[in-house]
């Protein structure tokens, strides 16, 4: 196995989502603070890094080994299991050794702040692992969206503060909600550009379960409700004014790159290039976010 034969187990293009969470997280509570701390911002980053890799190389190793990532269906050349015979025992040990670093980093971290962060952190990766293994895999039901959000999203942010802030504020929860619906809707292109082979594999995800016309709905939503939340919660002084602006700007291009999507279609053969624009309409939020709070750490 190469390096880049690892990247592609772990799926390291896909990481700009914990990352994008976590910084905002962090943000958020150097603006509510106006304090940082350098070494737990740096230990968080790789924690983060590190349960996020672990878990896509455990998702690498149960669809493959399950059936769902086969060579009839997938079309996607980034599965090395699939198309260059990687030996799926190596996926499976190098999330273990990801999983187990991030155990030490939250050790560190909980040290430093609560021992409540191994409760935290444990409950995520077991959630991480259980996505696509054991008996009842996550990602085989219509709940996939709400885990992946809720976790990578909600759950990811308010620890990501709590880390810089060391409290625990119910704004904080809030203020999560557009990055939970826009990972779900990561999720759920995902899931709609593979609903054919996931239907043949006995999977029951939302993009199965539900009607075409139904997921699409959900789609316009995921993406439009984020942005004006953010926007509410700004007017409600819960996040800086300057992310009006910022938010308001941010969405021409979000929009953009899901009509766009939404011409392209959710198929096998138009995943990759689905992937890759939802992500953009989750970085444009992000980078929006994240100019908010520099704007509220510098003007207000």
């Amino acid at each position: 196995m190469n390096m880049t034969q690892f990247n592609r187990i772990v799926e390291i293009r896909t990481k700009v989502i914990s990352i994008g969470t976590f910084l905002c997280g962090s943000l958020f509570a150097a603006v509510i603070t106006r304090e940082w701390s350098w070494p737990r911002f740096i230990v968080m980053a790789f924690a983060v890094l590190f349960v996020d890799m672990g878990t896509t190389g455990f998702n690498s190793y149960f669809d493959f080994v399950s059936g769902t990532d086969n060579k009839q269906y997938n079309r996607e050349r980034d599965k090395v299991l699939v198309h260059e015979g990687v030996n799926p025992k190596l996926a499976l040990f190098i999330s273990l050794g990801l999983f187990a670093a991030a155990g030490v980093l939250g050790l560190l971290l909980a040290w430093w702040t609560s021992f409540w962060l191994v409760v935290a952190g444990g409950i995520c990766m077991i959630v991480g692992f259980l996505y696509t293994g054991g008996p009842f895999p996550i990602s085989r039901t219509p709940f996939g969206e709400l885990f992946a959000g809720g976790f990578l999203g909600t759950v990811l942010f308010t620890i990501s503060y709590y880390v810089q802030s060391l409290r625990l504020d119910s704004v904080a929860l809030l203020v999560s909600l557009p990055l939970l619906m826009l990972i779900a809707m990561i999720l759920t292109v995902n899931n709609t550009c593979d609903r054919i082979a996931d239907k043949i594999a006995g999977r029951k995800t939302l993009s199965i379960v539900l009607p075409q016309i139904a997921i699409l709905v959900i789609m316009h939503l995921l993406v439009i409700v984020p942005f004006l939340l953010a926007i509410l919660f700004a007017l409600l002084g819960m996040l800086p004014r300057p992310t009006i602006i910022f938010m308001a700007v941010a969405f021409v291009p979000a929009w953009k790159y899901f009509k766009e999507m939404e011409r392209r279609g959710f198929t096998l053969e138009t995943k990759g290039p689905s992937m890759g624009t939802v992500s953009k309409i989750f970085l444009s939020y992000c980078l929006a976010f994240i100019a908010g709070m520099i704007g509220g750490l510098l003007f207000i």
